[in-house]
């Protein structure tokens, strides 16, 4: 079951770098190590959860693996949607019902 569909983006600032993969990249083995289901879009990661405690802890620590690759300053954008009358949805149902609905 998956309540919990939210969109999340750590943003680094002040690295040496205009590249932020590696810190991507750092953010998502902690998504994996803690087997959240997740998505990596272009400009953001959408993860799934049963419970608000579960998506924030796993930002918390995807954070907190940033802060631990020296980064000292980080913007973070949360978006979760929490809809209590379709607890087993995916990310993917909330495309196809728009895409159904398109000409």
């Amino acid at each position: 079951m998956s309540r919990i569909i939210a969109e999340f983006t750590l943003i680094p600032i002040g690295t040496s770098s205009t590249s932020l993969s590696n810190y991507v990249a750092i953010a998502l083995n902690v998504l994996k190590k803690n087997g959240i289901a997740f998505k990596v879009t272009p400009m953001s990661t959408i993860i799934e959860g049963d419970n608000l405690d579960e998506i924030f802890e796993v930002i918390k620590k995807a954070h907190e693996a940033l802060i631990n690759a020296g980064v000292k300053r980080i913007v973070i954008s949360i978006n979760i949607d929490d809809r209590l009358d379709k607890p087993d949805r995916k990310p993917e149902d909330k495309v196809k019902a728009v895409e159904t609905k398109l000409n």
